[in-house]
Protein backbone atom coordinates (compact mmCIF):
# COMPACT_ATOMS: atom_id res chain seq x y z
CA UNK A 1 0.00 0.00 0.00
CA UNK A 2 1.30 3.61 -0.70
CA UNK A 3 -0.81 5.22 2.05
CA UNK A 4 -2.48 4.19 5.53
CA UNK A 5 -6.05 5.31 3.98
CA UNK A 6 -5.69 3.74 1.13
CA UNK A 7 -8.47 1.24 0.17
CA UNK A 8 -7.48 -2.79 0.01
CA UNK A 9 -7.70 -3.33 -3.76
CA UNK A 10 -9.26 -7.03 -3.22
CA UNK A 11 -11.05 -8.97 -0.09
CA UNK A 12 -7.74 -10.66 0.49
CA UNK A 13 -5.61 -7.48 0.61
CA UNK A 14 -7.87 -6.07 3.26
CA UNK A 15 -7.97 -9.13 5.37
CA UNK A 16 -4.04 -9.41 5.26
CA UNK A 17 -3.35 -5.50 5.85
CA UNK A 18 -5.88 -5.97 8.83
CA UNK A 19 -3.94 -8.96 10.24
CA UNK A 20 -7.19 -10.72 10.05
CA UNK A 21 -5.37 -13.72 7.91
CA UNK A 22 -1.44 -14.15 7.12
CA UNK A 23 0.55 -15.12 4.09
CA UNK A 24 2.04 -18.50 3.48
CA UNK A 25 3.91 -18.23 0.64
CA UNK A 26 1.15 -21.22 -0.63
CA UNK A 27 -1.98 -20.20 -2.59
CA UNK A 28 -5.16 -21.69 -0.56
CA UNK A 29 -2.98 -21.44 3.26
CA UNK A 30 -2.51 -19.14 5.45
CA UNK A 31 -2.40 -18.26 9.23
CA UNK A 32 -5.14 -16.85 11.20
CA UNK A 33 -4.84 -13.65 13.64
CA UNK A 34 -6.24 -12.63 16.81
CA UNK A 35 -9.28 -11.26 15.45
CA UNK A 36 -10.61 -13.87 13.01
CA UNK A 37 -9.98 -16.91 15.72
CA UNK A 38 -12.06 -14.74 17.82
CA UNK A 39 -15.17 -14.60 15.41
CA UNK A 40 -14.77 -17.71 14.35
CA UNK A 41 -15.37 -19.21 18.33
CA UNK A 42 -17.93 -17.04 18.96
CA UNK A 43 -19.53 -18.20 15.46
CA UNK A 44 -19.06 -21.59 16.82
CA UNK A 45 -20.19 -20.81 20.26
CA UNK A 46 -23.52 -20.13 18.57
CA UNK A 47 -23.64 -23.33 16.84
CA UNK A 48 -23.34 -25.21 20.60
CA UNK A 49 -26.21 -22.80 21.81
CA UNK A 50 -28.99 -23.52 19.30
CA UNK A 51 -27.79 -27.30 19.17
CA UNK A 52 -27.67 -27.52 23.16
CA UNK A 53 -30.27 -29.46 23.66
CA UNK A 54 -30.10 -31.60 20.74
CA UNK A 55 -28.31 -34.50 22.34
CA UNK A 56 -25.19 -34.96 20.07
CA UNK A 57 -22.04 -36.48 21.55
CA UNK A 58 -19.18 -34.10 20.97
CA UNK A 59 -16.13 -35.56 19.14
CA UNK A 60 -12.15 -34.33 18.05
CA UNK A 61 -10.46 -36.53 15.37
CA UNK A 62 -7.38 -35.12 14.06
CA UNK A 63 -6.69 -33.71 10.72
CA UNK A 64 -5.44 -37.26 9.18
CA UNK A 65 -7.53 -40.48 8.81
CA UNK A 66 -7.02 -43.96 7.85
CA UNK A 67 -5.95 -44.74 4.23
CA UNK A 68 -8.52 -47.73 4.26
CA UNK A 69 -11.36 -45.17 4.72
CA UNK A 70 -11.21 -43.46 1.57
CA UNK A 71 -10.00 -46.71 -0.37
CA UNK A 72 -13.23 -48.13 1.10
CA UNK A 73 -15.48 -45.49 0.27
CA UNK A 74 -13.78 -45.57 -3.16
CA UNK A 75 -12.98 -41.51 -2.99
CA UNK A 76 -9.78 -41.74 -5.56
CA UNK A 77 -12.65 -42.67 -8.10
CA UNK A 78 -14.65 -39.58 -7.81
CA UNK A 79 -12.12 -36.89 -6.30
CA UNK A 80 -8.47 -37.89 -7.18
CA UNK A 81 -7.88 -34.00 -7.75
CA UNK A 82 -8.70 -33.52 -4.39
CA UNK A 83 -6.90 -35.90 -2.05
CA UNK A 84 -3.90 -35.48 -0.02
CA UNK A 85 -1.84 -38.67 0.61
CA UNK A 86 0.54 -38.55 3.61
CA UNK A 87 3.82 -39.81 2.40
CA UNK A 88 7.52 -39.58 4.37
CA UNK A 89 10.55 -41.67 3.83
CA UNK A 90 11.11 -44.91 4.99
CA UNK A 91 14.89 -46.01 4.40
CA UNK A 92 18.12 -45.50 5.92
CA UNK A 93 20.62 -42.85 6.62
CA UNK A 94 22.78 -43.49 3.01
CA UNK A 95 19.42 -43.05 1.07
CA UNK A 96 18.82 -39.76 2.95
CA UNK A 97 21.72 -38.15 1.29
CA UNK A 98 19.65 -37.74 -2.15
CA UNK A 99 17.46 -35.68 -0.55
CA UNK A 100 19.69 -33.08 -0.09
CA UNK A 101 21.37 -33.33 -3.49
CA UNK A 102 18.08 -33.38 -5.16
CA UNK A 103 16.90 -29.69 -3.08
CA UNK A 104 20.41 -28.67 -3.57
CA UNK A 105 20.49 -28.60 -7.49
CA UNK A 106 16.47 -27.72 -7.60
CA UNK A 107 15.47 -31.35 -8.44
CA UNK A 108 12.06 -33.55 -7.84
CA UNK A 109 12.54 -35.90 -4.49
CA UNK A 110 8.98 -36.45 -4.19
CA UNK A 111 9.92 -40.31 -5.33
CA UNK A 112 11.90 -40.91 -2.82
CA UNK A 113 8.94 -40.62 -0.51
CA UNK A 114 6.15 -43.47 -0.22
CA UNK A 115 2.76 -43.59 1.13
CA UNK A 116 1.71 -44.10 4.75
CA UNK A 117 -1.14 -45.61 6.38
CA UNK A 118 -2.96 -42.20 6.60
CA UNK A 119 -3.98 -39.59 4.36
CA UNK A 120 -5.38 -35.59 5.19
CA UNK A 121 -8.70 -36.18 5.98
CA UNK A 122 -10.92 -34.76 2.71
CA UNK A 123 -13.91 -34.54 4.30
CA UNK A 124 -14.96 -33.67 7.97
CA UNK A 125 -17.81 -36.43 8.55
CA UNK A 126 -15.64 -39.14 7.31
CA UNK A 127 -13.55 -40.49 10.75
CA UNK A 128 -16.58 -40.83 12.72
CA UNK A 129 -18.52 -44.01 10.13
CA UNK A 130 -16.29 -46.44 10.99
CA UNK A 131 -16.97 -46.21 15.33
CA UNK A 132 -21.34 -46.65 13.98
CA UNK A 133 -20.56 -49.84 12.75
CA UNK A 134 -23.33 -52.74 14.08
CA UNK A 135 -26.81 -52.53 15.13
CA UNK A 136 -28.06 -48.82 15.62
CA UNK A 137 -30.58 -47.65 18.46
CA UNK A 138 -33.96 -46.90 17.03
CA UNK A 139 -33.26 -43.38 18.38
CA UNK A 140 -30.22 -44.05 15.95
CA UNK A 141 -26.96 -41.70 16.29
CA UNK A 142 -25.94 -37.76 16.52
CA UNK A 143 -22.70 -36.72 16.37
CA UNK A 144 -21.13 -33.53 16.58
CA UNK A 145 -17.47 -32.32 15.34
CA UNK A 146 -15.18 -29.63 14.91
CA UNK A 147 -12.52 -31.17 12.26
CA UNK A 148 -9.80 -30.09 10.06
CA UNK A 149 -10.36 -30.63 6.15
CA UNK A 150 -7.45 -30.94 3.72
CA UNK A 151 -8.70 -30.36 -0.39
CA UNK A 152 -6.16 -29.82 -3.18
CA UNK A 153 -8.12 -26.83 -4.15
CA UNK A 154 -5.18 -23.66 -4.64
CA UNK A 155 -6.58 -20.36 -5.15
CA UNK A 156 -5.83 -17.10 -4.57
CA UNK A 157 -9.38 -16.65 -3.52
CA UNK A 158 -9.62 -16.53 0.34
CA UNK A 159 -12.71 -18.91 0.74
CA UNK A 160 -10.71 -21.60 -1.36
CA UNK A 161 -8.71 -23.04 1.27
CA UNK A 162 -6.74 -26.12 1.06
CA UNK A 163 -6.80 -26.89 4.90
CA UNK A 164 -9.89 -25.63 6.41
CA UNK A 165 -12.08 -26.16 9.35
CA UNK A 166 -15.63 -27.70 9.50
CA UNK A 167 -18.53 -27.85 12.71
CA UNK A 168 -20.11 -31.00 11.42
CA UNK A 169 -22.96 -32.88 12.41
CA UNK A 170 -23.89 -36.52 11.56
CA UNK A 171 -27.35 -38.32 12.02
CA UNK A 172 -27.71 -41.90 11.59
CA UNK A 173 -30.98 -43.64 11.74
CA UNK A 174 -33.84 -44.44 9.39
CA UNK A 175 -34.43 -42.34 6.08
CA UNK A 176 -36.94 -40.60 7.53
CA UNK A 177 -35.41 -39.77 10.52
CA UNK A 178 -32.23 -38.52 8.34
CA UNK A 179 -33.99 -36.10 6.41
CA UNK A 180 -36.54 -34.64 8.49
CA UNK A 181 -33.26 -33.69 11.03
CA UNK A 182 -31.17 -32.57 7.65
CA UNK A 183 -34.23 -30.02 6.77
CA UNK A 184 -34.73 -28.99 10.11
CA UNK A 185 -31.13 -28.18 10.08
CA UNK A 186 -31.08 -26.76 6.78
CA UNK A 187 -33.89 -23.84 8.27
CA UNK A 188 -31.84 -23.50 11.41
CA UNK A 189 -28.78 -22.62 8.86
CA UNK A 190 -30.18 -20.34 7.48
CA UNK A 191 -32.02 -18.31 10.57
CA UNK A 192 -28.71 -17.82 11.88
CA UNK A 193 -26.92 -16.63 8.86
CA UNK A 194 -29.37 -14.07 8.27
CA UNK A 195 -29.31 -13.43 11.83
CA UNK A 196 -25.76 -12.19 11.49
CA UNK A 197 -26.56 -9.75 8.75
CA UNK A 198 -25.52 -12.35 5.57
CA UNK A 199 -27.32 -12.17 2.48
CA UNK A 200 -27.86 -16.26 3.04
CA UNK A 201 -30.45 -18.20 0.64
CA UNK A 202 -30.00 -21.81 0.24
CA UNK A 203 -30.04 -23.92 -2.74
CA UNK A 204 -29.81 -27.49 -4.60
CA UNK A 205 -25.90 -28.43 -4.95
CA UNK A 206 -23.63 -31.20 -6.20
CA UNK A 207 -20.55 -32.38 -5.13
CA UNK A 208 -17.37 -31.50 -7.29
CA UNK A 209 -17.05 -35.53 -8.84
CA UNK A 210 -14.16 -35.78 -11.25
CA UNK A 211 -14.34 -36.32 -14.61
CA UNK A 212 -16.63 -37.53 -17.23
CA UNK A 213 -18.86 -39.79 -15.05
CA UNK A 214 -18.51 -37.22 -12.27
CA UNK A 215 -20.61 -35.09 -14.30
CA UNK A 216 -23.43 -37.70 -14.12
CA UNK A 217 -23.51 -38.49 -10.94
CA UNK A 218 -23.75 -34.84 -9.65
CA UNK A 219 -26.77 -34.36 -11.65
CA UNK A 220 -28.10 -37.45 -10.36
CA UNK A 221 -27.44 -36.08 -6.83
CA UNK A 222 -28.72 -32.93 -7.51
CA UNK A 223 -31.99 -34.11 -9.12
CA UNK A 224 -32.61 -36.52 -6.13
CA UNK A 225 -32.12 -33.36 -3.55
CA UNK A 226 -29.38 -35.23 -2.09
CA UNK A 227 -27.32 -31.90 -1.09
CA UNK A 228 -28.16 -28.73 -0.24
CA UNK A 229 -25.99 -25.36 0.04
CA UNK A 230 -26.55 -22.07 1.98
CA UNK A 231 -24.99 -19.41 -0.32
CA UNK A 232 -23.28 -15.80 0.76
CA UNK A 233 -22.02 -13.26 -1.29
CA UNK A 234 -18.41 -12.52 -0.31
CA UNK A 235 -15.84 -12.70 -3.54
CA UNK A 236 -15.30 -10.07 -5.22
CA UNK A 237 -17.36 -9.68 -8.72
CA UNK A 238 -17.73 -13.59 -8.17
CA UNK A 239 -21.24 -15.69 -7.72
CA UNK A 240 -22.41 -16.72 -4.19
CA UNK A 241 -19.78 -18.73 -1.87
CA UNK A 242 -21.17 -21.78 0.20
CA UNK A 243 -20.76 -21.29 3.57
CA UNK A 244 -22.45 -24.45 5.08
CA UNK A 245 -23.98 -28.32 3.23
CA UNK A 246 -26.35 -30.14 3.99
CA UNK A 247 -26.24 -33.84 2.37
CA UNK A 248 -27.87 -36.92 2.49
CA UNK A 249 -25.97 -39.91 1.69
CA UNK A 250 -28.63 -42.49 1.58
CA UNK A 251 -27.43 -45.80 2.48
CA UNK A 252 -23.80 -44.78 1.32
CA UNK A 253 -21.68 -45.16 4.61
CA UNK A 254 -24.61 -47.43 6.05
CA UNK A 255 -23.59 -50.02 3.41
CA UNK A 256 -20.16 -49.17 3.90
CA UNK A 257 -19.13 -49.60 7.32
CA UNK A 258 -21.87 -52.45 7.96
CA UNK A 259 -23.99 -50.03 10.07
CA UNK A 260 -27.66 -51.47 10.46
CA UNK A 261 -30.92 -50.19 11.79
CA UNK A 262 -32.68 -53.41 14.07
CA UNK A 263 -34.45 -54.48 10.97
CA UNK A 264 -31.19 -55.75 9.29
CA UNK A 265 -31.31 -53.01 6.77
CA UNK A 266 -28.27 -50.73 6.34
CA UNK A 267 -28.95 -47.42 7.85
CA UNK A 268 -29.03 -43.91 6.47
CA UNK A 269 -27.01 -40.93 7.43
CA UNK A 270 -27.03 -37.52 6.62
CA UNK A 271 -24.35 -34.52 7.10
CA UNK A 272 -24.16 -31.15 7.88
CA UNK A 273 -21.04 -29.21 7.93
CA UNK A 274 -20.64 -24.95 8.74
CA UNK A 275 -17.40 -23.78 7.00
CA UNK A 276 -15.93 -21.91 10.07
CA UNK A 277 -13.27 -19.69 8.04
CA UNK A 278 -15.74 -18.94 5.26
CA UNK A 279 -18.76 -17.83 7.29
CA UNK A 280 -15.52 -15.76 9.60
CA UNK A 281 -14.63 -13.82 6.02
CA UNK A 282 -18.51 -13.50 4.91
CA UNK A 283 -18.66 -11.27 8.06
CA UNK A 284 -16.31 -9.50 7.22
CA UNK A 285 -16.73 -9.23 4.04
CA UNK A 286 -20.36 -8.05 4.56
CA UNK A 287 -19.17 -6.17 7.46
CA UNK A 288 -16.19 -5.09 7.01
CA UNK A 289 -12.73 -5.61 8.61
CA UNK A 290 -13.06 -4.06 11.92
CA UNK A 291 -15.69 -6.02 14.23
CA UNK A 292 -15.91 -2.99 16.25
CA UNK A 293 -17.62 -1.06 13.60
CA UNK A 294 -19.96 -4.11 12.83
CA UNK A 295 -23.89 -3.49 13.98
CA UNK A 296 -24.64 -3.81 17.07
CA UNK A 297 -27.46 -6.18 16.76
CA UNK A 298 -24.33 -8.49 15.23
CA UNK A 299 -21.86 -7.94 17.89
CA UNK A 300 -24.19 -8.54 20.61
CA UNK A 301 -25.39 -12.22 19.02
CA UNK A 302 -21.88 -12.68 18.55
CA UNK A 303 -20.45 -11.42 21.74
CA UNK A 304 -17.94 -8.87 20.55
Amino acid sequence: MSGASAPPTSLYDGLVEHGLIIPVGVQGAFGRGAVFELVLARFNALVDEISRDDGARYCVFPPVISRKIIEKLNYMDSFPHLCGAVCSYFGDERGSKGFSQRIAAGEPWGDLLQMTDVVLNPAACYPVYPSFTGVVPDSGHLVTMFNWVFRHEPSPQPTRMQSFRVREFVRVGTPAQVVEWRDMWLQRGLTLLQSLGLDAVSDVASDPFFGRAGKIMAASQAQQQLKFEVLVPVNDGDSPTAVCSFNYHQQYFGSAFDIVLPSGEPASTACLGFGLERIVIALFKTHGFDPARWPGAVRTKLGL
